[in-house]
């Protein structure tokens, strides 16, 4: 498939056929995402593949949060056969920014202007929601409840350096192919040349949405 053609036809994809994705697939999207850029090449992630029934339905049952309206959240109701969580590692970037060539011998994370081990993560979950595409599947990138973390690690022996930054449900799409180009903010909206005017004479507007939407 053309690259293109992988980038226009991505989208969240919820809810998948009865089948399994076979374990050789689940692999060739991690290998993807770990192309991925990295500060200082860190490499700072870790991926969980869950694949197995009784794994996903475990997943579920951690992930729903003690509210009234866990339905609210797409990690507590997922139907996939293949779920990957990319974890992001703080302690990798910090070791290796201390090291000869970097300097910063005191391991903080004061002078960071961004945090780049959850944003290199968040480049490599995109690599394989592309990959997915490629691959004829479909995925859904969805945020974890908060309060429900330390759950997740302790029902899949996830240790405390690792931080999932959300999960990748992945599956063949049992949805029908649907049109979302209206939705999309125009080009004007988020885009300037040279210069970012003032946004309100530029007419920017704020749009509100869904965590998993588009």
């Amino acid at each position: 498939m053309e690259f293109r053609d992988v980038i226009r036809r991505r989208r969240m994809v919820r809810s998948y056929e009865d089948r399994p994705v076979p374990p050789e697939l689940a692999d060739r999207l991690v290998e993807a995402g770990l192309r991925a850029p990295s500060a200082g090449f860190s490499q700072g992630w870790g991926f969980l593949i869950l694949d197995q029934p009784e794994d996903i339905a475990r997943f579920r049952q951690v992930a729903t949060p003690d509210d009234t309206e866990p339905e609210n959240w797409f990690a507590a109701n997922v139907r996939a056969p293949l779920i990957i969580v990319p974890h992001s590692n703080k302690d990798a970037y910090l070791d290796r920014y201390a090291e000869p060539d970097k300097g910063f011998t005191d391991r903080s994370d004061a002078w960071w202007s961004s945090p780049y081990w959850d944003i290199d993560t968040g480049f490599a979950a995109m690599l394989i929601l592309l990959a997915a595409v490629d691959e004829g599947l479909g995925a859904c990138f969805f945020g974890l409840p908060k309060e429900r973390i330390d759950a997740y690690r302790d029902a899949f022996g996830v240790p405390p350096e690792l931080h999932p930054i959300g999960a990748i449900s992945v599956g063949y799409s049992d949805e029908p192919p649907r049109d979302i180009s209206a939705r999309r903010r125009p080009v004007s909206r988020v885009v300037r040349r040279g210069r970012w005017s003032d946004a309100r004479s530029a007419g920017v507007a704020s749009v509100r949405g869904s965590k998993t939407d588009g």
